[in-house]
């Protein structure tokens, strides 16, 4: 019975031992190379996704509205229902001034997906989207609005039924 040593060079005029020892890194390389390159994308996808710092506003009813300054001028934000996973809502946001707005729909600290609205103009500087947020499969019913006006971020926080 043979042995063959691995060596760095193939022994005699063996072409084809050239050729599997240069094939050996790259079947190391490659997954490794892979692995790094989805993992840089995993972590600039969690930067950028991050909100932007937001001023906290507080919203004891968002059916009701929620008003606060922008820019000196008085924003109101409302819901047209109660919040409830799996059902489409209007959400409303009466912004004087205002050029563009958007919304998107967190849980603190669970990954609920992409649940971002652009809002669109409708009459008296009142911007609308229907809105519908995924179930949490652990039951839980917390969720911060992130608001954006003109590239300011305000976040209001509410509960689902």
């Amino acid at each position: 019975m043979k042995r063959v040593l691995r060596q760095d060079r193939p022994q005699g005029g063996h072409p084809e031992g050239h050729k599997r020892l240069a094939a050996y890194p790259m079947r190391v390389l490659v997954p490794l190379l892979l692995i790094v390159v989805l993992a840089a994308i995993a972590v600039a996808g969690y930067w950028l996704n991050r909100p932007a710092k937001a001023q906290a506003v507080a919203c004891a009813n968002p059916v009701a509205g929620c008003s606060f300054s922008h820019h000196g001028a008085t924003v109101t934000a409302y819901f047209s229902a109660h919040p409830k996973p799996l059902e489409a809502f209007r959400f409303s946001v009466n912004a004087p001034g205002a050029a563009r707005v958007s919304a998107e729909f967190q849980m603190n600290g669970m990954e609920m997906g992409f649940n971002r609205y652009d809002l669109h103009p409708s009459d008296n500087d009142t911007f609308v989207s229907s809105v519908t947020l995924p179930v949490c499969v652990s039951g839980r019913r917390d969720w911060t609005l992130y608001l954006e006006i003109d590239g300011v971020h305000y976040a209001l926080p509410f509960s689902t039924r």
